[in-house]
């Protein structure tokens, strides 16, 4: 399931910043592929909506948050690590 969840969350990212998913790498940060602070935002509403979790993401202060947005390999895997914890 956790691959299946990390695909679905870079065919988030993807749509967010409209980009193919092909050219939404593991390594790059939000603002590489074009998603700004709004967009950031935007992604994670989306995500939280489609798993139906909660996302311990301050839009506010973003860099004092415990989630990591460093890049979408970060993001994927914290995603996947809620998603298996919700439904432990």
């Amino acid at each position: 399931m956790s691959d299946r969840v990390k695909e679905r969350v870079i065919e988030i990212i993807a749509e967010q910043a409209m980009l193919e998913v092909g050219d939404v790498t593991p390594e790059a940060a939000p603002e590489d592929i074009g998603i700004d602070s709004l967009g950031l935002v935007e992604t994670i509403f989306a995500i939280e909506e489609e798993f139906n979790i909660d996302i311990p993401f301050n839009a506010n202060e973003p860099g004092k948050s415990d989630f990591d947005i460093s890049s979408v390999a970060a993001i994927t895997e914290a995603i996947a690590a809620l998603v298996v914890a919700k439904n432990a």
